[in-house]
C-alpha cells in the first residue's frame, strides 16, 4: 500500500482542494476514485462519521474533511511551499477566511444558481454580498496569500473554476469582471498556475456532468 492514498471524486472541489495541496508540497500518492451511490468499504471504514471524500490516509491512519487535511499536510510536509502563513495571527485569519467561504459563500453560490426561480432573487443578492466581501479582503493582492498561493486560494477553488461552469450551465452569472474585478483577476490568475491547472478536472466533462445531474439541457 502506498504511503500516502486519497480517497476522492474527480469532480469534487473538496477532493481537488487536497490535490491542489499535495502537488504543491511535491507529496506523490495513490489516488482512489469514489463512487459516492456505492461507497468502497475502506471509505466507510476510513470515514464512518460522514462517509464521504475526501478522505487523506497516511501511513494507515486516515484524516477525512477537508480544511484538516489541508492543515495536517501543511504540518507534515513543511519543508516547502507553506499553505498557512507562520505568523499566529495570520493562521488564525487565514482559517477565518476559509471557514467563511465554505460555511457562507459556497452554499450561497450554490443556491443562487440552482435554486427555484422564485427563490433566486433573494438568493442571488446574498451571493453577491459575499462576493463583495471577498472582493474587500483581496484588496490589491495577487492571491489571498499573498504573493504565494496559500490557504484560503485553496479553498476558494470553487469560485475560482466550479462557479464559472455552473454559471455557464444555468445561465445565471454572479462573478462578473466589472462588478468584482479583483476577484475576477484572481480567478483567472488562479486556474493558470501550472500547480492548479494541473490538478482541475476536465471542464467540458464537469459541464456535461453539471447539465445531466441537474436537469440543464444543453442548447446550442
Amino acid at each position: 500500500m502506498a504511503q500516502v492514498q486519497l480517497f476522492g471524486l474527480w469532480g469534487s472541489p473538496f477532493s481537488r482542494r487536497v490535490e491542489i495541496a499535495l502537488k504543491l508540497k511535491g507529496v506523490e500518492y495513490e489516488y482512489i476514485e469514489e463512487d459516492l451511490s456505492n461507497k468502497s468499504p475502506l471509505l466507510l471504514q476510513y470515514n464512518p462519521i460522514h462517509k464521504k471524500v475526501p478522505v487523506l490516509v497516511h501511513k494507515g491512519k486516515p484524516i477525512a474533511e477537508s480544511l484538516v487535511i489541508l492543515e495536517y499536510i501543511d504540518e507534515t510536509w513543511n519543508e516547502r511551499n507553506p499553505i498557512l502563513p507562520h505568523d499566529p495571527y495570520e493562521r488564525a485569519t487565514a482559517r477565518f477566511w476559509a471557514k467563511f467561504i465554505d460555511e457562507k459563500c459556497i452554499f450561497a453560490l450554490w443556491k443562487a444558481c440552482w435554486s427555484e426561480e422564485k427563490e433566486r432573487e433573494e438568493a442571488a443578492r446574498e451571493a453577491c454580498e459575499q462576493l463583495q466581501t471577498l472582493e474587500d479582503e483581496l484588496k490589491d493582492k495577487r492571491f489571498f496569500g499573498g504573493d504565494m498561493i496559500g490557504l484560503v486560494d485553496i479553498v476558494a477553488n470553487f469560485i475560482g473554476f466550479w462557479l464559472g461552469i455552473i454559471e455557464e450551465a444555468t445561465g445565471v452569472k454572479l462573478l462578473k469582471e466589472e462588478k468584482y474585478p479583483k476577484l475576477y483577476k484572481w480567478s483567472e490568475e488562479f486556474v493558470n498556475c501550472s500547480a492548479i491547472k494541473e490538478n482541475l478536472p476536465p471542464r467540458d466533462k464537469l459541464l456535461a456532468f453539471m447539465r445531466a445531474r441537474y436537469g440543464v439541457s444543453i442548447t446550442y
